[in-house]
């Protein structure tokens, strides 16, 4: 009797240890689960996911008593960060003459020329779009900046040349769009063929050229640079400060300082050879 006791009791404690290693198992399992979950639930750093999430194992329980298996898996929340290619300004000398457009304004269907400027002390021209991060920064500034000038003699006009082909999103129905919802109190201009960008040298959004004119001489341009020192995602205050500087001194005839930084910026969307 007593070996038959002894023997039931190595059969317990066997069952036992069987279920401790299915549960072992379980763990394994669930341990697997989170390795394909985290891997499913990466995402690029430009686009983390700001959610945690969480998995829990079963429990179970077996002749040698009561386990509780109990796994967790915790993927850290990120910040969501967005990020740009960065193209700067450059190869315009100051002292280039304005070149000849004609474009159209999609909003209101006018055809635009360099003409139609001449009688302007100063004229800024941007080349800027919809989708860039760094317009977008800039965008209700441009608007204050360009209200501001325009009353004291400044002419202003924008243009947008990417290639609907690959930024849709920048065609001439959304630029329509765009100027109404902002309000832009300057022409909004759609370059098609993309050959106004290339004569103006114009390499990235948003870009600013501002000229001068002195009589009946062509305008020249006078100032080449970044719109003042912010950008997405940083601390800096949008101010508009070295835009600014330069239009103070054309409007009052003074020389524009030729130490310039580069404005920077998406690149322009060429259209696909």
């Amino acid at each position: 009797m007593k070996s038959s006791l002894s023997e039931a009791e190595r059969e317990r404690e066997r069952e036992g240890k069987k279920e401790l290693t299915m549960a072992m198992a379980g763990i394994a399992t669930v341990t697997l689960s989170l390795t394909n979950g985290a891997r499913l639930f990466s995402v690029p750093r430009t686009l983390a996911k700001t959610n945690s999430y969480s998995f829990l194992s079963t429990q179970c329980s077996s002749a040698l008593g009561f386990y509780s298996v109990q796994q967790r898996c915790t993927v850290p929340s990120r910040k969501l960060v967005i990020r740009a290619s960065r193209t700067e300004s450059k190869g315009v000398s100051l002292g280039f003459r304005a070149p000849q457009f004609e474009l159209m304004e999609p909003l209101t269907g006018k055809t635009w020329k360099l003409e139609d400027f001449e009688s302007y002390p100063a004229f800024l021209v941007m080349f800027i779009c919809n989708h860039c991060p760094f317009v977008k920064h800039l965008k209700k500034d441009i608007v204050k900046l360009s209200n501001f000038y325009m009353k004291k003699g400044l002419a202003v006009v924008a243009i947008s040349s990417n290639s609907v082909t690959t930024h849709p999103q920048d065609g001439p129905e959304f630029m329509a769009e765009d100027a109404k919802l902002f309000n832009y109190p300057f022409p909004y201009l759609y370059d098609e063929s993309q050959d106004v960008a290339r004569d103006f040298g114009a390499v990235c959004t948003p870009e600013f050229f501002l000229f001068k004119k002195d009589g009946r001489r062509p305008f020249e341009l006078v100032y080449h640079g970044q719109f003042d020192d912010s950008r997405p995602n940083s601390i800096v205050p949008v101010t508009g400060r070295d835009l600014s500087l330069a239009i103070d001194c054309v409007l009052s005839g003074q020389p524009v300082s030729p130490v310039q930084k580069p404005s920077i910026g998406c690149s322009i969307k060429w259209h696909p050879k």
